[in-house]
């Protein structure tokens, strides 16, 4: 069945034939869907036609330009903005998606966003004007949309921009492989460690975990959050499994734990409270994972807001919801015990240092 989102399509890269089936075989993400002459993938955007396999480009679904702590990434380029932007479509179907309106096109008939028709080089001279120190495709998933998002990043590394995606993570090492000459940095989102609470949201927990360790074994600097949803993946157990994994991948990979609030199809409970993430960031840090943020509830998180020295506790980083209020690294390094701090590092914006 056609859509509207067809007319802004061309061929993709991320796709090969299937010799025993016939089928076209998508890699863009951990579905790895086989495709039908005439069909589509679980995303909805990306379809046979004629024997090749078209993915949405030349369009943007929303653009925003934010502070990156808002993505959040707080160990690249604090203090600076981030020239965010998405297409449309997800290879997941959670109920509590805050973007479901963009991200459920073609899923859900009331999710819908008039394409903004823009070419890359347009889009990266407006970030440079905004004063956007990188650019992030966010919103939808990425990962379907990975092709566009290359062209997008391409211009924008000519241009000095850093580069970077926000996403959940449910990829392949192909598409990592795709991406890796044009990202910087990446933020994933583990929702979960429980096979049965992916598949309620439409994927599989196994090509997130792999995916973490391929984004990390491939030198792209690596950011993960976990959004506490109670009644779902916020219990000790899991959380410490999240963390556990997470550690084993390294230590320093800094973990957000962030809080929900009621949207979309999940509005019958409540919104995380201050002090369950707290909790939640505490059993990471004893877990032994270096750095690990509470956020989404500036000041009834205290500190854990902010980046300290593992090594000697120095306050490095002081942050109040997306603001940054103090900045004390030298280079990549704690100026007290000269201990590396991980990152990509750059002295904020002296414009930054203010109430958003």
């Amino acid at each position: 069945m056609d859509s509207p989102l067809d007319e802004y399509t061309k061929e993709g890269k991320l796709y090969k034939l299937d010799e025993g089936t016939g089928k076209i075989q998508c890699y863009a993400c951990g579905h790895r869907c086989k495709i039908s002459e005439g069909r589509r993938g679980i995303c909805r955007v990306r379809y046979r036609k004629e024997h090749k396999l078209y993915v949405p480009s030349g369009y943007f679904g929303a653009v925003q330009c934010d502070p990156i702590e808002k993505k959040p990434f707080f160990h690249a380029y604090p203090g600076s903005l981030a020239m965010s932007f998405g297409m449309l479509g997800c290879d997941l179907h959670c109920d509590y998606c805050q973007n479901w309106d963009i991200s459920q096109v073609l899923r859900d008939n009331r999710a819908w966003r008039n394409p903004q028709l823009l070419s890359a080089e347009d889009f990266v001279e407006h970030a440079i004007r905004l004063g956007a120190r990188s650019v992030v495709s966010t919103y939808n998933e990425p990962l379907i949309t990975a092709e566009w998002a290359v062209e997008v990043f391409e211009v924008a590394r000519a241009k000095g921009l850093a580069t970077g995606f926000v996403s959940n993570g449910h990829g392949t090492p192909e598409v990592i492989d795709f991406l890796k000459p044009n990202i910087d940095m990446y933020k994933v989102d583990l929702k979960s460690f429980q096979e049965k609470n992916y598949r309620k949201l439409g994927g599989h927990l196994d090509p997130v975990l792999e995916t973490i360790k391929e984004i990390y074994k491939r030198g792209i600097w690596l950011e993960i959050v976990t959004l506490v949803v109670p009644q779902f993946n916020d219990n000790e157990e899991e959380l410490l499994q999240m963390a556990e994994f997470i550690k084993s991948v390294s230590p320093e990979i800094p973990w957000h734990v962030t809080g929900f609030h009621p949207d979309y199809k999940m509005t019958d409970r409540g919104a995380t409270d201050g002090e369950t993430l707290v909790d939640a960031a505490q059993i990471g840090l004893d877990a032994g994972l270096k750095y690990v943020y509470a956020g989404n509830r500036p000041r009834d998180v205290g500190d854990y807001e902010s980046t300290f020295c593992p090594k000697c506790e120095r306050l490095l980083v002081k942050r109040v919801s997306f603001q940054v209020l103090e900045y004390n690294l030298k280079g990549n390094k704690c100026p007290k015990c000269n201990s590396v701090i991980p990152g990509l590092w750059e002295e904020p914006p002296e414009r930054r240092f203010m109430i958003f």
